[in-house]
């Protein structure tokens, strides 16, 4: 009896009074459950701990563990007997949709994609994992804290979280409907940025556009019918209209912007349009930062599903949309001579004092768009990165974009970004079409500044006008343009991944290419050679004519690999002339002979030749093979395209008295169909051809083999019709250079 009463009383001295547990709980401690048992028994206790509110967030695992635990469902259970709210956030998938029905229940659910972590914030706790297993149960290291400062800052967490987040029922009406993944590309393809385009008009349920009025020239110009059509879907009730918002400064704008009027689209003016444009749909959005001047085509487009691109452009849109006028009221303006002045700093030194000064009045935001890396590199030498690293650390929000390339000032730029670790810095990795610097301070004020020579390091020297304007309408457009780049630095990074890969493969294919053309190669040559000796010894007529074939074939292949080889060589920058002194009308006349020989001249075609000077002997200094091979490739072709009776004239002459240097010119003219209109342009390019009989290959290296003897060629067709004239001009050197 004494043993059991000491054991007793041995139980009372360890476990801790209700007023002395009261004490405990009270003070702040963080601590980490290494027992999966204990992780559990903690959570269920923190859950029965809540009040009155409860965030939770939690990866895809979350809601199969919250419905598949018995003692975590019934904690949901409780919360719902007790009128607790609890507001959740995970990724909503496939996989667990059952599971994210069921938590709706007891849970406000929302969605974001890709979250990782999961955690749980009550009034007064707060408890984390890394992440949940298959079987859904916490994983041993799980925090656990009731620390005011650290709920806090994850209730913070967790409100922008919030804001971002989608509805559950969104989110699950697109799975079960089978909607697209989220995607954003840059398109550069001409004919796909087309497609783009029309399928954002044709898949509209709303359209709302905000662009320069070469935008709208683009659209009048090459889209306007498929606009029509989305404008009577309106009027029958199947589309809810076009909004569109541009600037109208003059009569010209007047015309385009009456023509859009009278179809039915709703028009408005804002005070600028930058060079940031954007057409938004309830389901895509495009973009682009060019100024599609005259209605020019764009080059580069930004394309996406995703809904956080589209609420963000959307939100720009109604912003511009409150703030701009109607365009007939702006059209009435212009025609009655009532115009709107821009106030222009053109003194460097006071635009910097005026733009410090600025960046001196924010209170919540400051973005900033330098020109380049030398732009960062004057903020840094004149203080500026100082004066924002310091505003940055007492809680205004610094984001700077700076457009790089790759120089040596690499390191100085990586140490700037480690010094002033406060500002956000983000690299663009292509140059503004229009060198400039802007700053726009807590979304209201906004400073432009021309770069009138970014080479300098002393800003008043690099810097030409400058344009300070207050308004939310105009900071709204510059940010829709940082917004826009910040965004696209980090799609640039993974195409410039692509694009390595691509080099690999490229690098790859050129070496099969190289190796083929050289395998290729070491057959022909033998067979050439015993069909060339047998047909010499033959005396069959048929026998004859079929080794004639075999012959013309073999070099025909010969000539291709020959080609490739060449081909490969100019691309590698191994391509290398072999210079000698030579005659070049004797290797003209060579060539001649040699086509005028039956298995060249079927056909029957008549070549003249003629000379400015017959009595003169032109010496070049060059690679005769190589102009050989020149002259026989312009001949070659002339001879695809003439028919049977045709006439090709060769010409050397002196070139004309104002060529710089003493130069002599070949042209081979004939009477064939001329060059197409479609491959003119692509002359000289590779795999440009429109016959059967060649591969496109020989006007490319004939063009790299007479640049590099620093002479030109070109080709047109003939004036009266008939045929073409292609021609070279070199360099008349009596002796080499070294």
């Amino acid at each position: 009896m004494d043993n059991d009463r000491n054991i007793s009383k041995a139980n009372r001295k360890t476990q801790p009074s209700l007023e002395q547990q009261k004490y405990q709980s009270s003070i702040e401690k963080t601590e980490v459950c290494n027992n999966q048992k204990k992780a559990l028994d903690r959570l269920i206790q923190v859950m029965s701990n809540v009040k009155k509110n409860a965030d939770v967030c939690g990866d895809s695992l979350s809601p199969s563990f919250s419905m598949s635990v018995e003692q975590i469902k019934n904690g949901y259970i409780d919360f719902k007997k007790r009128a607790v709210k609890v507001r959740f956030i995970t990724e909503i998938t496939k996989e667990n949709l059952s599971y994210c029905k069921e938590l709706m229940q007891y849970v406000e659910l929302r969605h974001i994609n890709n979250i990782k972590g999961n955690m749980a914030i009550s009034e007064t706790e707060y408890v984390a994992t890394a992440k949940l297993d298959g079987e859904a149960k916490p994983i041993t290291q799980t925090i656990y804290s009731n620390v005011k400062a650290i709920i806090e800052q994850n209730r913070y967490f967790f409100e922008n979280l919030w804001i971002n987040a989608i509805t559950a029922k969104q989110r699950i009406t697109e799975i079960e409907a089978g909607i697209e993944p989220t995607k954003t590309e840059i398109i550069e393809n001409r004919k796909e940025i087309s497609k783009r385009i029309i399928d954002l008009a044709k898949q509209s349920n709303e359209l709302r556009i905000y662009s320069t009025i070469g935008g709208m020239r683009l659209i009048y110009n090459d889209f306007f019918e498929i606009y029509k059509d989305v404008i009577k879907n309106q009027r029958n009730g199947k589309h809810e209209g076009i909004k569109w918002i541009t600037s109208i400064y003059n009569k010209q704008d007047i015309e385009i912007v009456t023509i859009f009027l009278n179809e039915g689209i709703n028009v408005h003016h804002v005070k600028s349009v930058p060079f940031s444009s954007f057409a938004l749909s309830n389901k895509m959005l495009n973009s682009t930062i060019e100024k599609m001047d005259k209605g020019k085509m764009v080059t580069n487009l930004l394309s996406s599903n995703d809904v956080l691109y589209r609420n963000h452009y959307n939100a720009i849109f109604k912003e511009l949309w409150k703030v701009s006028i109607d365009a007939s009221n702006r059209i009435k303006d212009i025609e009655e001579g009532r115009y709107i002045n821009v106030e222009v700093l053109p003194n460097p030194k006071e635009s910097i004092k005026w733009v410090s000064e600025l960046n001196k009045t924010a209170k919540e935001e400051i973005l900033i768009l330098l020109s380049s890396e030398n732009g960062l590199l004057r903020t840094e030498r004149t203080g500026g990165l100082d004066l924002l690293n310091e505003l940055a650390a007492k809680g205004i929000k610094i984001k700077m974009i700076v457009p790089t390339k790759v120089t040596n000032k690499d390191n100085e730029i990586d140490h700037i970004k480690l010094k002033y670790k406060h500002i956000q810095f983000r690299n663009l990795q292509f140059s503004l079409q229009m060198i400039i610097g802007i700053t726009i301070v807590d979304r209201i004020k906004s400073m432009i500044f021309e770069i009138k020579d970014d080479s300098k390091n002393n800003f008043q020297q690099a810097l030409g006008l400058a344009i300070y304007i207050e308004g939310k309408s105009t900071a709204l457009s510059y940010i829709s343009i940082f917004d826009s780049l910040w965004k696209q630095t980090e799609l640039f990074e993974r195409l410039k991944q692509a694009f390595i890969q691509l080099q690999i493969h490229e690098k790859m294919q050129k070496d099969f290419i190289n190796t083929a053309a050289h395998e290729l190669r070491t057959p022909l040559q033998p067979i050439l050679g015993f069909s060339e000796h047998i047909r010499n010894k033959a005396n069959d007529k048929e026998q004859i004519e079929l080794l004639d074939i075999i012959i013309k074939n073999t070099k025909k292949l010969k000539k291709l690999s020959d080609d490739i080889l060449d081909v490969s060589k100019i691309e590698s920058n191994s391509f290398k002339l072999n210079k000698d002194r030579f005659a070049l009308d004797i290797l003209v006349l060579d060539i001649i002979k040699e086509f005028e020989h039956k298995s060249y001249n079927d056909k029957k075609i008549k070549f003249e030749y003629y000379r400015d000077n017959p009595n003169q002997e032109y010496i070049l200094y060059g690679d005769k093979n190589r102009i050989g091979q020149v002259i026989f490739n312009l001949i070659s072709n002339s001879i695809k395209f003439i028919s049977k009776g045709g006439k090709i004239i060769i010409i050397i002459e002196k070139a004309k008295s104002n060529y710089k240097n003493r130069a002599i010119t070949v042209t081979i003219k004939d009477t064939g169909i001329g060059i197409d209109d479609e491959i003119y342009p692509n002359l000289f390019t590779k795999f440009v051809t429109k016959s059967f009989q060649g591969t496109g290959l020989g006007l490319y290296i004939s063009k790299n083999i007479i640049e590099a003897h620093g002479g030109k060629i070109w080709g047109e067709n003939n004036k009266d019709g008939k045929g073409a004239t292609f021609g070279f001009r070199l360099p008349i050197k009596n002796r080499p250079i070294n």
